[in-house]
């Protein structure tokens, strides 16, 4: 008799990248059996891939209500974060140009800004309170003469809390400061309408709204005169000569499909995963005591859940969740074993911290899941604080 084949874990890691809605692989499967090259302006072809270039470009821009020709695609929102803040930091313009940016952002904004740090750039990180938000009254406090540009995380990838960018962009308006967006987590999960937010720059990224991975874009705000924004490096004229380079169109069609069906379907979704999220941590919270829920409970994401556990051993915690798929943080960071910088940004002591679960609960989940997942979790944490050398 063969072993039966292993149970496939269930899926709740969403911040770390969604699923890809199958409507959207179906919208790029042609374009992965042509030869399409968008730049190729002598043959149909490339007229054709051009044309779903820019469709695709219309489709992103409706979701954020912007204009078309204020998008640039890019690979991630990783490349657009640092295309943002090098881009205009490292222009020839930004000779004494300073940077204002949070201790919660993700690494992808974190890293750079680091880099320009050594660079000479003048590099201010504020604190953020227990939520992980921006008090608006310290970021005030913390702008100096040399600020020019603010890069502030639209919705944290790790415990959900939405900053309260209006409020800033607002306060950058008045000191005529440039605000950066990574916006991410936030594409496709809440509204954004970009024709009132006042934003300069905003990040997104495909594989965290069910599209495909590789793919992104950036923002950027059409002004008189025009942000000062220097490409990344150079080698065609491609994306208003910002991000030179062959656009991958399979993946670029999967974006824009991504997007339509986003701006169709997010409020209901939006209501729908915000119900599995209650249960959740309704299920958790009544099954387990010694647990806390990170971040803000009211202005946060309708899939985010973090959470972590009195008496737990961090190290082993996720090493026993076979059933279910989650993380203990920024993908980008999982192979690390410090605790998430975030939650220690927060004040959350480092235990604490590395015995933490983050679940991304998104578009495909049910409620049969969540319920085993509630099974699975409180199963775990008991037999953990009851005997903590049984995951050894």
């Amino acid at each position: 008799m063969t072993a039966p084949a292993p149970r496939t874990p269930i899926y709740l890691d969403g911040h770390a990248t969604t699923p890809l809605d199958p409507r959207v692989r179906d919208a790029m499967w042609p374009w992965l059996l042509v030869p399409a090259n968008a730049s190729s302006n002598s043959h149909s072809y490339g007229w054709r891939a051009a044309e779903a270039v820019e469709q695709a470009r219309q489709q992103v821009a409706r979701l954020l209500n912007c204009e078309p020709r204020e998008l640039i695609f890019t690979s991630g929102a990783t490349e657009a974060n640092n295309l943002a803040l090098k881009g205009v930091l490292q222009s020839p313009r930004a000779k004494a140009w300073g940077l204002v940016t949070s201790t919660a952002e993700h690494r992808a904004v974190l890293d750079p800004a680091r880099r320009l740090s050594r660079r000479g750039t003048e590099v201010v990180f504020v604190p953020v309170d227990s939520r992980a938000a921006i008090e608006v009254d310290c970021f005030r406090d913390s702008l100096t003469h040399q600020t020019r540009l603010v890069s502030l995380i639209l919705a944290n990838n790790e415990v959900g809390t939405i900053n309260p960018i209006a409020q800033v962009g607002s306060l950058c308006q008045e000191r005529r400061l440039w605000l950066h967006c990574d916006a991410s987590q936030a594409v496709g999960k809440i509204p954004l309408d970009l024709s009132s937010l006042p934003v300069d720059l905003l990040s997104l990224s495909g594989h965290k709204l069910y599209g495909p991975q590789g793919v992104g874009a950036l923002f950027i705000r059409r002004t008189e005169p025009p942000l000062p924004l220097e490409p990344l490096f150079d080698g065609g004229g491609q994306e208003q000569r910002l991000r030179p380079g062959t656009l991958p169109v399979a993946a670029v069609v999967g974006l824009g499909t991504a997007c339509e069906l986003a701006a169709q379907e997010m409020a209901e979704e939006a209501r729908r995963t915000a119900g599995l999220r209650d249960r959740l941590w309704e299920g958790l919270s009544s099954r387990l005591s010694g647990i806390h829920r990170n971040g803000d409970p009211h202005h946060t994401l309708p899939g985010n859940l973090n959470v972590s556990f009195d008496g737990v051993p961090g190290p082993v915690l996720l090493t026993r969740m076979t059933e279910i798929a989650v993380s203990s943080g920024s993908a980008c960071s999982s192979a690390e074993p410090e605790p998430s910088h975030v939650l220690r940004a927060m004040g959350v002591p480092e235990a604490l911290a590395l015995a933490t679960l983050r679940f991304g609960l998104g578009r495909f989940n049910t409620a049969d899941e969540i319920d085993v997942a509630i099974d699975s979790v409180s199963r775990v944490v008991e037999e953990l604080r009851t005997d903590p050398h049984r995951a050894k």
